[in-house]
């Protein structure tokens, strides 16, 4: 085998090899020359090149956010490394383990006007979950500390930074490793199946006739039927789920919005929960935040092995459990209680959906129809990643298929690297996979197509409404030119070129009868990564959202 002749490249690599890593991310450069060459000559790896430091690293997320591996993205000096920080930052808040490793100049260059050095040591230590800032040579030191980077990056589900200093010559091979590098068995326990002080918790439970659970962020089939039954059946529970949280039931309310929009405060208080239970990742809904944070419920239990955000400012407890096993723990010694809170929110709710079911059958094409559309075409056991902004919004109002897996990009909210995501995740598993999207998203992270690994299978859906319509439907939104240019950034671009470019299907739909067309040849043609591009009325999209919540009085 080819191995780099610098020892301390050997060490990286050997260790990640006997730690299991496989997927490696390279963003071609030359000082990181020595990790290239070790990873590419290594059978252990699957390496992929690409050339967009930030496109690579949130393809990288998408591996990773599929495999519940971490992933390893491998970058040269300088600016390079910075790239990474979006999706660096996301890892860190969707709790995905994600491994960067960085190239970097001897210690004694930096800043002395040599080319290409930043301070890379520590530069993301706001959002790493672990740095390891390795000295020069190979060393039981050094080792220790990529070791714990590792383990780091999977017993927390975070990012970590391995900074790596070389010297030139870089380009160097040797068939003989010149390292026996030391490789640690960690010990990463396990959560506990027992709720602390439990019969508290239970003693609150029994007594509350208000239970709000709500689910952000959270992987398909994480909780049992059985729980998720138990849960269902309660009348003093009513459970939301978010288009993220993967959770299904005909009871659950699945569009949070689309019941609490039209609330004012009478009913606000017959809805505020005595005890409110989370779990999962961020939450879309602002109405729900805003909510809660009004109308605190006595006790807010948040449960995560790992972190505890106190999104409401309601904060009880952090139970350090997986939720299956806390639910499985509690609701084995609770009971049911009279309680018409269930009843009276869901009477309530299937009213709303009577209504948002007679409104969507009125309205004009429009990025409100489109999403209806398109979502009900969507294949049975597939996955949809969706963007920021209106699109995961739109897609909170919309029954989906409980087979098809939803993910976005939650943990910042950003929509730098939703297409980059998507992709990475198509890699990463062997579903069929379909991205929609928005057309500043779309054009934000259009270096995700320069891309040798997509799918041929892969659908992206771009709602193009000619700018940021979220924006218009936030308050404050003024048709002014300052409004146009500075925060919806009109525009008349498509993604016509950038298909050819990239050899990508291209379809559109301006209309009703061309959507159901062009999803038919979406999902007929398989010859090729496929582009379906949906041109809505900009100035019509926002007038008929609103109107949705006004119609739901």
């Amino acid at each position: 085998m080819i191995y780099p002749k610098i020892a301390l490249a050997q060490s990286i690599i050997e260790i990640l090899s006997a730690k299991g890593i496989i997927n490696i991310i390279i963003s071609p450069g030359s000082r990181n020359a020595p990790l290239t060459i070790g990873f590419a000559q290594n059978p252990n790896f699957q390496c992929y090149s690409i050339a967009d430091e930030r496109c690579a690293a949130f393809f990288a997320l998408g591996i990773a956010q599929q495999t519940k591996q971490p992933t390893v993205v491998v970058c040269t000096s300088g600016s390079a490394l910075l790239n990474y920080y979006p999706a660096f930052a996301e890892a860190f808040y969707s709790q995905i383990p994600l491994i960067v490793i960085s190239a970097d100049r001897p210690q004694s260059k930096i800043d002395i006007g040599d080319g290409q050095t930043i301070r890379q040591e520590n530069v993301f230590s706001n959002h790493s979950v672990f740095n390891a800032n390795l000295t020069e040579d190979a060393s039981e030191e050094n080792d220790l500390k990529i070791n714990l980077a590792i383990e780091t990056a999977i017993s927390k589900k975070g990012p970590v930074h391995i900074n790596a200093p070389f010297e030139e010559p870089l380009y160097e091979t040797t068939e003989e490793l010149s390292v026996k590098p030391k490789i640690t068995i960690p010990d990463f326990g396990i959560s506990p199946k027992i709720i602390e002080n439990g019969d508290e918790f239970v003693s609150i439970w029994n007594k509350a006739k208000r239970k709000l659970i709500l689910v952000g962020v959270n992987e398909a089939n994480s909780i049992d039927k059985e729980i998720i039954d138990k849960l269902a059946s309660d009348p003093s529970i009513v459970v939301l789920t978010e288009t993220t949280s993967n959770l299904h039931h005909p009871s659950f309310i699945n569009s949070i919005d689309t019941l609490i929009t039209p609330f004012d405060d009478s009913d606000f208080k017959e809805f505020n929960p005595e005890i409110l239970v989370t779990f999962g990742g961020m939450v879309v809904s602002k109405r729900i935040k805003g909510f809660l944070r009004k109308y605190k419920p006595e006790h807010h239990w948040h449960i995560d092995t790992l972190r505890a955000y106190d999104t409401f400012g309601a904060l009880t407890k952090h139970i350090e459990m997986q939720p299956n096993e806390f639910f499985t723990a509690l609701l084995l010694k609770t009971v049911f209680v009279e309680s018409d809170y269930f009843k009276d929110i869901n009477a309530v709710y299937k009213v709303r959906l009577n209504k948002r079911k007679e409104y969507l059958s009125q309205i004009a094409f429009s990025d409100f129809k489109v999403f209806e559309k398109v979502i009900e075409s969507l294949p049975r056991n597939s996955q949809l990643q969706i963007s920021n902004s209106s699109a995961i919004r739109y897609a909170q109002l919309i029954d989906i298929d409980e087979s098809i897996e939803v993910f976005c990009n939650r943990g910042t909210s950003g929509i730098d690297g939703s297409t980059s995501t998507a992709i990475g995740a198509a890699v990463g598993n062997s579903k069929q996979n379909v991205f929609i999207t928005g057309d500043i998203s779309f054009l934000y992270d259009s270096n995700a197509l320069w891309n040798s690994y997509i799918p041929k299978n892969f659908k992206i859906i771009i709602v193009n409404n000619g700018g940021g319509g979220i924006f218009r439907i936030l308050p404050g939104h003024q048709e002014k030119p300052v409004f146009n240019t500075y925060f919806e950034t009109s525009h008349h671009l498509t993604a016509e070129h950038l298909a050819k470019m990239y050899h990508c299907n291209y379809f559109t739909a301006n209309d009703l009868e061309s959507l159901n067309n062009g999803i038919e040849s979406l999902y007929q043609t398989n010859d090729a990564p496929g582009i379906l591009e949906i041109f809505t009325p900009t100035t019509e999209n926002d007038v008929i959202l609103k109107q949705y919540f006004r119609n739901l009085n």
